[in-house]
Formats: C-alpha cells, sequence, structure tokens
C-alpha cells in the first residue's frame, strides 16, 4: 500500500501554520512578491526531490537539488527579516521622560 504525503508548501509547517504571504497585495510589497516567487520555485524544488525519492533516486541530482532548495529557503529567510527590521516600531514606553506636575 503506498502512502500520500504532502509535496508542496512548506514540508515542516501543518496546514494551519503556513505562512500567510499570500495574503497582502503583491503590489503593495515588493518584497513579498519576491518570497512568493522563491516559495513557488523552493516547491517545485520540493516536489522534484520527492518524485525523485518515491522513485528510489539517491544520486548526485537529489544532491543538487537539495543544495539549491537550501539556498533558496535561505534567501526567503533572508528576506523575511529584512520585513521585520523595516517594520515600524512602537515607541518605547520605559525609556521615555515622563514629566510631572
Amino acid at each position: 500500500m503506498t502512502t500520500q504525503r504532502q509535496r508542496t508548501g512548506n514540508r515542516l509547517a501543518s496546514p494551519a501554520t503556513q505562512p500567510a504571504v499570500k495574503k497582502y497585495p503583491a503590489a503593495q510589497f515588493p518584497i513579498q512578491r519576491e518570497i512568493r516567487r522563491l516559495e513557488d520555485e523552493l516547491n517545485a524544488f520540493n516536489e522534484r526531490m520527492a518524485e525523485l525519492e518515491d522513485d528510489g533516486h539517491r544520486g548526485h541530482a537529489m544532491d543538487v537539488l537539495k543544495a539549491n532548495a537550501i539556498d533558496f529557503a535561505r534567501r526567503i529567510d533572508e528576506l523575511r527579516c529584512v520585513l521585520i527590521e523595516s517594520a515600524p516600531k512602537a515607541p518605547d514606553v520605559k525609556s521615555s521622560p515622563r514629566v510631572s506636575k
């Protein structure tokens, strides 16, 4: 008996915890458009690796696909860090002096 496994998306995240990148309009956020493109390519690599694993391949092609998938994941993480670092921050209440009257 064969079993079906998840072949797209983040293979470590459950469907409830998938990143919500696609809910924002790409025209307003070019970094998110790039993240979406990289995620699509990463999904394609993951699908191809799953197909090759199912066929029993364990050679150089698998190593190349895994290296490329890791590179795409690293680039996605870097872009997400840019989004977090560039997000407006709330003012720090503790550091602002209060004036008593």
